[in-house]
């Protein structure tokens, strides 16, 4: 590992490297401070823009790095203060402007913040859509990093053999669970990530030895097996071009992924508003010593050009940001009618990102089942499903812990990994947040990624990365999207408890730009599955587990073309009295409630839930004049309130009673099988409510 050696810095009187076009550097550090100098002094006091993060002192490094990054293929995902790369890789200046001004077009059309950033670059490397949370950008991009190999082993493509993933962070990122999931994935899997951390000593107001021990994150990971280490001063323009040359050439060399780690200084507070009162003036003072911008100028002057050229180049920044500026103010602001617009794929491919990213275009299927066979159960149904897709499709990718020779834990995907091998479907380390966001980056660079989270439960620590997987189409107004099917057993089996048990789908249903699926049988299972893994957009395929072997969910299996469309419902039972409205196990049990109770029920299984069928629930409440909803998972917030609140709403004439739910009370689920049958609703319970309706 190099040695660290900042309170002597190396001196600048070596000759430029001839490998870096030095004018170039200049020329875009100029423009980096240009653009800094006029959101702080003129766009951010004047209110036209609301979040400003100053690059200042992380400028130069970045620059560096970013002329070294020439494959079409590179992808780089950073942060919030990542402009100076973003200008190397071609951002458009007035995108840049417009895009913190939150106007039109530029990354998002107004819907993110300017400085998260996203660049789908068809002439060179890409910036892969920007979080805003910190440590998010890692696993997308060893995700991304992982396609790379995959493109290069599997599919063969020879566009794969030198490209590389970069990511940025801060020293205060290196404490979160991205950075060591990433770490972890990229280190076991030899993967080309080049991870930059960029040390400014502060995570806002805390001081970097709270994030890692000492503030040294490259000396406390000397050790760390398969990750080659360089670090050193980000501001001596020769040490930072030898570091960032020789962190690229390590990574594509295949050698294995590299963390390069630059101490620089945070010129001004952690945004605009911060005023770095808690610094004490001698350390700001030394953070401004070692400004890198009078260090380039005295590298390059008079060794490169002379004092007039450096200062044209100035010029010439400025007038190039204040042009930017007139052009980028003349942009409109966005249209408020299109804000609803890009939530879900709309027929309109995105540029990057999912098999229509890269032009191909899954068949289309039919919603005809053609039953084969005898009947199967769900188990069967989705091993059957996800075996034909990998066969006609070589960039479907199967992910998730134990999936591999022991088939997953519910046996799901059992055989597969014999059958098409490690690459393919593969197990990972113990992390979902990995999980998750490795799908992302793997989608974003064109695969159909299919993770499985092991129980519902599990998916909780994985919750930011989903979150942002949904909303990349809508925040980039349809430039990037990750289309991936995340896989989750829910629900009771024999027993419950609070660990393995819980359903929770309203979570899912609340995040935008994710689908929902819940099939109660083999049949529909494999219409659904189908559909998400010949679709465009994230979804969530929940798989209950007490209706993985059950007998009632036995059903033929429907045929290798069957794809049934996302929110259409099926009545399971004709009735006239009451309708009920379930999903999932409670399926079953609501059809033997209605036969039970001697009356003519109407049972809808809706099937999925985002989207919805609420038009055939409320055609069907409007013949039968009364609604109960029956579901597993808790009562306060649960789905059976946005269903209650539409029939309410829009069918509240037609009602001879009022809507009814029945469901878990607010409790996790018990472990007991008597506690567990007295929280979820049982058949009594459903019958007794529907004579309790029928009688109101």
């Amino acid at each position: 590992m190099t040695a660290l050696a900042y309170q002597q810095p190396r001196l600048l009187a070596n000759a430029p490297d001839p490998g870096f076009d030095w004018r170039h550097v200049a020329h875009l550090l100029h423009l980096s401070r240009a653009l800094d100098a006029l959101e702080e002094t003129v766009l951010a006091p004047q209110k036209k823009v609301l979040y400003q993060f100053s690059a200042r002192g992380h400028d130069l490094a970045q620059i560096l790095l970013g002329t070294r990054l020439d494959d079409p293929r590179d992808a780089v995902c950073g942060y919030y203060r990542s402009r100076p790369i973003l200008l190397t890789l071609g951002v458009d200046l007035v995108d840049a402007l417009g895009s913190a001004m939150a106007r039109d077009e530029g990354y998002s059309a107004g819907r993110d913040i300017g400085v998260v950033f996203n660049f789908p670059n068809p002439s060179g490397p890409s910036a892969l859509p920007m979080c805003g949370g910190v440590g998010t950008q890692y696993t997308p991009a060893a995700g991304w990093a992982q396609a790379l190999e995959y493109g290069r082993t599997v599919l063969h493509d020879p566009g794969c053999d030198r490209a590389i993933a970069v990511v940025l962070g801060g020293d205060a990122s290196v404490a979160t669970n991205g950075f060591w999931s990433a770490l972890t994935i990229a280190t076991t899997q030899r993967l080309p990530v080049l991870f930059l951390i960029e040390d400014n000593g502060y995570g806002i107001s805390v001081p970097s030895r709270f994030q890692t021990p000492g503030g040294d994150i490259a000396a406390n990971l000397a050790s760390f097996r398969g990750l080659h280490i360089l670090a050193g001063d980000g501001t001596d323009p020769a040490e930072a071009a030898r570091l960032a040359d020789a962190a690229v050439a390590h990574v594509r060399g295949r050698k294995g992924p590299c963390l390069l780690r630059l101490s620089v200084p945070r010129l001004e507070g952690h945004s605009f508003q911060d005023t770095q009162a808690y610094k004490p003036a001698e350390t700001v003072a030394a953070e401004w010593a070692r400004d890198p911008l009078p260090k380039l100028k005295q590298f390059l002057v008079p060794a490169v050009m002379e004092a007039a050229e450096w200062d044209a180049l100035a010029a010439e920044a400025e007038a190039q940001v204040e042009a930017a500026r007139v052009r980028a103010e003349a942009r409109p602001a966005p249209d408020a009618a299109m804000v609803t617009r890009h939530v879900f794929f709309e027929g309109e491919a995105q540029a990057m990102g999912g098999l229509r990213g890269e032009g191909i275009i899954p068949a289309a299927g039919s919603d005809t089942p053609q039953p084969d066979g005898p009947r199967i159960n769900m188990v069967t149904a989705i091993r059957r499903v996800l075996d034909h897709e990998l066969s006609v499709n070589p960039r479907m990718v199967v992910l998730g812990e134990d999936i591999g020779p022991k088939g997953g834990v519910h046996a799901v995907t059992l055989g597969l990994q014999e059958k098409f091998g490690a690459a393919r479907v593969m197990d990972t380390s113990l992390s979902e947040e990995g999980i998750v966001g490795r799908a992302v980056g793997m989608a974003l660079a064109g695969l159909l990624p299919v993770p499985e989270i092991q129980f519902r439960k599990y998916a909780d620590p994985a919750a930011e990365q989903i979150n942002d997987c949904g909303t990349i189409r809508w925040r980039t107004n349809n430039r990037f999207a990750a289309p991936m099917v995340l896989r989750m057993p829910v629900g009771f089996l024999k027993c419950g408890d609070p660990w393995h048990s819980q359903t929770n789908e309203v979570q899912f249903v609340h995040a935008p730009g994710w689908k929902v699926a819940v099939p109660s049988n083999a049949e529909d299972a494999v219409g659904l599955l189908r559909a998400a893994l010949r679709g465009d957009d994230p979804v969530m395929f929940l798989e209950h587990r007490a209706m993985l072997d059950a007998a009632w969910a036995r059903r033929p299996y429907p045929g290798d073309g069957y794809v049934l469309p996302f929110g259409r419902a099926r009545t399971t039972m004709q009735g006239n009295d009451l309708t009920i409205v379930t999903w999932g196990a409670m399926v079953e049990r609501a059809e033997a409630a209605a036969r039970a109770s001697g009356r003519s029920v109407e049972v809808i299984d809706l099937r999925t839930l985002m989207p919805w069928d609420s038009a055939a629930v409320l055609a069907s409440v409007a013949r039968t004049r009364r609604c109960l909803i029956v579901h597993e998972d808790l009562r306060t917030g649960g789905f059976g309130a946005e269903i209650a609140a539409v029939v309410a709403d829009q069918a509240f004439l037609d009602l001879d009673a009022p809507v009814a739910r029945l469901t878990m009370p607010d409790i996790p689920s018990p472990h007991n099988p008597v506690l567990l049958e007295a929280a979820v609703p049982s058949i009594n319970r459903i019958r007794d409510k529907i004579l309790a309706l029928t009688g109101f």
